[in-house]
């Protein structure tokens, strides 16, 4: 009867989270799937308790003091976390998903062994394939982590044989892991497995650039959850094999969006060659031909305009500037102005970025375009106004076939109007290339931290009315 109760439980928890990402998909639902997956988390985590029994008491206490610890440090973090660093939040919850996964493995294998059990092969297999991947996804977090948080900085850092010496890596724990299998008491074999994992977790992270980090959040987010599939292999539990499964499958299908978003093959990303290639801002491209105005000639470029768009980018989420974008939209929509939101698949530093601080802000769901759905708007637009965006909407990526982006699906908002960028210098972006558009005809560029510029055209247009 319990263990009938607990697979009822597991499936009631399946179907949540199968419902909590049909509700991910739109930012509309996204706090009710969110609800859904924390509803059936517990569910998962009372069947599991259940399971225990009498026999398991013993460690109820241990199991609650953990869970008691573990969701004090998640209130605190999500409290103090600032909604710019979200995507390190995001590469260090991935991290610590496949270290948990890595430990709980090891241990099932210390446990069986110390019982005088013959591990199954099905056991060894899936303990070295939560070992390596929750080991690579660990470390590999971190250095994703130290990148945003330019502790290393985001530039790719790479040395002479690094892919030579991550394959190597890559099979060496492979050949190990055939080892383990055949020899299951040998656990030791396990930890070593785990140092090799280990250095390729950071080596494999490491060449990757700072314009690339929202595809290696997706992968890492990925391996986590086919960490924990594999996991759930070991201690034959189902919930954990579905909700693995779940995580392990969505992440790679949105690592795959973002891929084509920024032109990129997979297998570059698999393979530490994604965003390797750096190029220096050349001011050539910009000596003489930069239109710098100011907050008054901008409310007067906009007292004219009856459609106006949007795209915010990093540098709007680095100023908190989207409740000052919001107050700026209104007053345009009060005048009569049609604005709308235009945003691309990797803005910012993770998947969805803007659209979290749009949302934040209470910018309606309806005004926020995709890239698909806005791009072929920009030639009817009056004004585009770019806020701390960059690679997103460099041209290059269309013009110039040697260029890093090139290939990338970009903005379209050269073909407006009229430009309003909004930037505090002419730096580059992550890609670490200058941008054409910047100095386009048609562009004006306004240079000040985002939030501030924003006030201040605030004010201008106010007066201008």
């Amino acid at each position: 009867m319990r263990l009938a109760l607990v697979n009822l439980g597991y499936l009631a928890a399946s179907v949540l989270f199968i419902l909590t990402f049909k509700g991910l998909s739109h930012p509309r639902t996204a706090v009710r799937a969110n609800l859904l997956g924390s509803v059936g988390m517990l569910v998962a985590v009372v069947a599991t308790l259940l399971l225990l029994g009498r026999d398991g008491a013993t460690g109820y206490a241990v199991i609650l003091g953990g869970m008691a610890v573990g969701g004090i440090i998640g209130v605190l973090l999500a409290l103090r976390i600032r909604m710019t660093a979200m995507p390190q939040m995001v590469a260090l919850l991935n991290g610590f998903g496949g270290a948990a996964s890595v430990l709980v493995a090891g241990a099932a294998l210390l446990e069986a062994l110390a019982m005088g059990q013959v591990p199954s092969a099905q056991f060894t297999v899936a303990t070295v394939g939560a070992g390596i991947i929750g080991t690579v996804t660990f470390w590999g977090s971190l250095v994703a982590f130290a990148k945003l948080e330019e502790i290393i900085g985001g530039r790719p850092l790479m040395f002479s044989g690094q892919r030579a010496l991550n394959a190597a890596l890559l099979l060496g724990s492979v050949l190990l892991g055939g080892w383990l299998v055949v020899t299951p008491e040998a656990a030791w074999l396990y930890w070593v497995i785990v140092a090799a994992a280990t250095v390729l977790g950071v080596t494999a992270v490491l060449p990757i650039g700072g314009a690339d980090m929202p595809v290696v959040i997706t992968l890492l987010n990925s391996y986590s959850g086919l960490a924990a599939c594999a996991t759930g292999f070991v201690l034959d539990n189902n919930m954990l094999i579905v909700a693995g499964s779940l995580v392990g499958a969505s992440g790679i299908i949105l690592t795959q969006i973002m891929c084509r978003a920024m032109n990129r093959p997979i297998a570059n990303v698999l393979f530490g060659g994604v965003g390797a290639e750096v190029v220096t801002a050349d001011d050539d491209v910009y000596a003489g031909r930069v239109k710098s105005v100011s907050a008054d000639e901008i409310a007067m470029v906009l007292e004219a305009a009856r459609r106006v768009v949007i795209v915010p980018g990093y540098g709007m989420a680095v100023a908190q500037a989207q409740h000052a974008v919001r107050d700026l939209a209104r007053l345009l929509e009060g005048r009569g102005v049609e604005v709308e939101f235009g945003i691309h698949p990797v803005a910012g530093r993770m998947p969805g970025h803007m659209n979290v601080l749009l949302a934040e802000a209470d910018i309606p769901y309806e005004k926020v375009k995709e890239m698909d759905a806005i791009n072929p708007s920009f030639a009817q637009t009056d004004v585009a106004i770019v806020i701390g965006a960059n690679d997103v909407v460099n041209p290059l990526a269309r013009t110039d076939p040697t260029s890093p982006i090139a290939g990338m699906p970009i903005l379209d908002v050269d073909k407006a109007r009229t430009v309003i960028v909004i930037k505090r210098s002419l730096s580059p972006g992550f890609a670490g290339i200058p941008n054409p558009l910047f100095a386009a005809e048609n562009t004006l560029m306004y240079f000040a931290d985002g939030k501030q510029a924003v006030l201040d055209l605030i004010d201008a247009a106010k007066q201008a009315a």
